[in-house]
């Protein structure tokens, strides 16, 4: 299974323990039941994996039911973790964590260090959203050290980065970038672009908070060269929008306007209407605060041909004022009477 970003979150969800992966050291056979059980949990894990939750918790239910009739605890407790990480990608948290307890029990029962690492980092992920910091803290700091125990380099780097995760949380922008840059090593040792990705947005967000704007753009400039080798043009316009911001709020105007023009490029490409509209907004009002007023007004002038097209008349008769003020600005009085 492999692991993934909640992106809206930014939380770290290593995968899932494939039931043979940690089963084979243990036992050479199993029942017929055992082995039927296995290829249901296995079922319910890909289920997870493609985000079809509700489908995964009932097949986690069955299973569960399954491992109970044969007494197999260590099932018992993958099959819990799997639920409480079911749970947390539906928002449930108090379920999450009511299930990923109970998992956690069975798996120090079992000597299972790898779920027992799953389930310390899903109470810790869950409480980070009910805003028990204190608790997240506690339990992502057991998750890190039984992930260095038992040399689990991904439950590490996601450790790291749910930790920086919980004192962004806090304010405590510092700290959370401390144990960022301790999960980006990991993610560039491991060759983990997505992973990688997603902590340098991270990064570069809590070095925003700290208004280090500078700081800000290397990490946005890294995230972009990788959103560009793996040909998200949907992520590489977002992160643009992001780049000229940030070089805008620096006072580098010549820059700003340089990404700016890239993510207009790609909303056209893609006929996304939005976002081609919000960088030319973007760009008039950067061109209007460098006195560039021709440029301002073909950006506006765009942008009133966009809501035209979409028949929006408040954006239009908005456009259309502005237009006349710039062109007052300037002098032009015959053209801004066109308008």
């Amino acid at each position: 299974m492999a692991d993934f970003f909640d992106s809206y979150r930014g939380t770290f969800v290593p995968e899932t323990e494939r039931t043979t992966d940690v089963r084979n050291s243990k036992t050479a056979s199993f029942s017929t039941r055992k082995a039927e059980l296995d290829q249901l949990l296995e079922k319910a894990i890909e289920q997870y994996q493609i985000r079809d939750y509700p489908s995964a918790l009932k097949t986690f239910r069955h299973v569960l039911f399954g491992y109970r009739e044969v007494h197999d605890l260590q099932g018992e407790g993958m099959t819990l973790s799997g639920m409480g990480l079911a749970f947390y990608a539906l928002g449930q948290y108090q379920e999450a964590i009511a299930h990923s307890y109970q998992a956690l029990a069975m798996a120090r029962q079992t000597m299972d260090r790898r779920t027992e690492r799953q389930a310390l980092g899903n109470l810790g992920n869950a409480y980070r959203h009910l805003n028990n910091f204190e608790k997240a803290i506690e339990y992502k700091g057991q998750t890190l050290v039984v992930a260095r125990e038992i040399q689990d380099r991904r439950g590490e780097m996601a450790a790291l980065n749910n930790l920086g995760m919980v004192y962004k949380a806090m304010g405590d922008c510092e700290q959370a970038i401390a144990y960022y840059e301790q999960s980006l090593r990991l993610a560039k040792e491991l060759h983990d672009l997505q992973v990688e990705g997603q902590v340098l947005r991270n990064l570069g967000n809590a070095y925003h908070a700290l208004e280090n704007g500078q700081k800000t753009v290397e990490c946005y400039e890294q995230l972009l060269k990788i959103a560009r080798q793996q040909s998200d043009l949907s992520t590489e316009g977002q992160i643009l929008k992001n780049l000229a911001s940030a070089c805008y709020s620096l006072g580098n105007y010549n820059k700003a306007i340089t990404y700016h023009q890239l993510r207009l490029a790609i909303a056209r490409t893609l006929r996304d209407r939005r976002n081609e509209d919000q960088a030319l907004e973007s760009l008039g009002v950067i061109y209007d605060a460098m006195g560039d007023y021709a440029k301002a007004i073909e950006c506006y002038e765009q942008r009133l041909a966009i809501a035209q097209t979409a028949q929006d008349k408040d954006l239009e008769q908005q456009l259309l004022t502005s237009l006349r003020n710039v062109c007052y600005a300037v002098g032009d009085y015959a053209r801004a009477n066109s308008y």
